[in-house]
């Protein structure tokens, strides 16, 4: 079930790297996205992959199941690997979605499309890490979501058993300040028998209604049983595909 509104520890493998390469070929001719790889981690804002193209950032607190969520929708097992310990994402991690195809003489800005990401931001709201690496995460994250042109939506990700939390309400106001759309994933609804998880929903929606009109959509999400992946994926292609109208 979506509902559109009107008005957190991972590890990262390449494919073709600890993926074995006939793994990564089975899952990738699978998934909606065929081309998705790890570009890079940034642990300054000077490390940040290219601001070009397009990219749709991930936020959540420790432990809401983004990592499982960023696999589900990609469709590739392990692709970023889930931790035991939250709060051990220390980076930001970009990731390919889509590659732009090259024009004449190997130009892609004089070909068909630009290039789409995924990019996963560290896990927020953990108390056992040490307030220097809070403290480094938000200057990081700040910088980011100041500096990033290419930004063009924002999934956040939260346990439906937790509800919004005052981690989440800054990054939608975040996106609202960036006039930057946002998609909530209520994760874990498997966890809640149907009519909790519904009233869970609704209990979420009046609040974005109320206190960020216009700025979020939302959703159920289980990992676990794959259900709500068709609608994410459709929230995050529109949100990539917003670039190319705007571009166009």
């Amino acid at each position: 079930m979506h509902v559109t509104l009107r008005g957190s520890g991972a590890f990262y493998t390449k494919i073709g790297g600890t993926v074995p390469p006939e793994q990564a070929s089975r899952e990738g001719s699978m998934s909606h996205y065929p081309d998705a790889d790890f570009l890079t981690g940034a642990f300054q804002p000077g490390q940040f992959y290219a601001d070009t193209g397009a990219e749709v950032a991930f936020a959540g607190r420790s432990n809401a199941g983004k990592s499982s969520a960023i696999n589900v929708i990609v469709n590739r097992n392990n692709f970023a690997r889930v931790s035991k310990s939250p709060g051990r994402t220390q980076m930001i991690n970009f990731f390919v979605l889509r590659k732009a195809i090259a024009g004449a003489g190997g130009d892609a800005s004089a070909g068909e499309g630009v290039q789409q990401r995924i990019v996963d931001l560290p896990g927020y709201g953990f108390a056992k890490v040490t307030q220097s690496m809070q403290r480094h995460w938000r200057e990081l994250m700040t910088a980011y979501f100041e500096q990033r042109k290419s930004l063009v939506g924002l999934f956040i990700i939260v346990d439906i058993r937790r509800g919004i939390g005052d981690y989440d309400r800054q990054m939608l106001q975040w996106a609202e300040a960036l006039n930057c759309p946002a998609h909530i994933l209520l994760t874990k609804a498997d966890k809640l028998k149907r009519g909790a998880a519904k009233a869970a929903l609704f209990k979420v929606s009046g609040e974005l209604n109320t206190e960020f009109s216009g700025v979020a959509s939302v959703q159920l999400f289980s990992a676990l049983k794959r259900d709500g992946a068709d609608e994410a994926r459709r929230a995050l292609d529109g949100m990539l595909q917003r670039d190319d109208d705007t571009s166009a």
